[in-house]
């Protein structure tokens, strides 16, 4: 583009996105256009665009789409790669122009707030070692998500985004807050389910 197009503030992340929605033909962007149109080869920035739908209570058919591509970029920031990398055949896979408008509207409305508060705190746990931990943290967030379960994807989508804008913002506590609520999370599952296998062979 031309010095013209510049701006002179910053777009925020999610002003991003909501452009980007706003732009997005009728049958939508693939994830790879998605994360080139975003600029971001950071593993923060795309794991919050692919939990954000995960977030938005009945929105169907989305959470499907990025499930799997976020565990697989949580399983390499556990593995310690430093970029994300997504494998042809998911990169491929599409959200639509109706899903990306309600990512876009859904994002502001639920995580606006992260935006005014993000600030580099605790930077210490974004360390090598420490990413990798939120890498597994992540993977069992996702494989929650994973789960063909109704209603099961919102609580750690949430904590998967919120974890995903503190890496973005070099925010521990925010990073500690999303691990908290899917951790949470993830602990009522297995009670339920232990609940329900006693119940049955009880």
């Amino acid at each position: 583009g031309s010095a013209m197009t510049t701006e002179l503030t910053p777009r925020t992340f999610l002003q991003s996105i909501e452009s980007m929605a706003a732009e997005a033909p009728e049958d939508g962007f693939s994830l790879r256009a998605i994360f080139d149109r975003l600029h971001e080869r950071a593993f923060g920035a795309a794991l919050f665009i692919l939990a954000l739908p995960c977030c938005i209570p009945f929105l169907w058919g989305v959470p499907q789409v990025v499930a799997l591509p976020m565990m697989v970029l949580a399983g390499q920031m556990a593995m310690g790669r430093r970029e994300p990398w997504l494998p042809a055949k998911l990169a491929q896979r599409k959200i639509d122009k109706k899903g990306l408008t309600r990512t876009a509207t859904g994002g502001r409305k639920w995580f606006g707030w992260l935006e005014v508060i993000a600030r580099p705190r605790l930077t210490f746990l974004m360390a090598p070692v420490g990413e990798r931990v939120i890498g597994l943290l992540l993977v069992v967030f996702c494989a929650s998500i994973l789960l063909p379960i109704p209603g099961t994807n919102t609580v750690p989508g949430i904590g998967v985004a919120i974890i995903a804008f503190g890496l973005m913002a070099r925010d521990g506590i925010l990073v500690c807050l999303g691990g908290i609520i899917g951790t949470a999370w993830i602990s009522t599952l297995i009670a339920v389910i232990a609940f329900g296998v006693s119940s049955i062979t009880g």
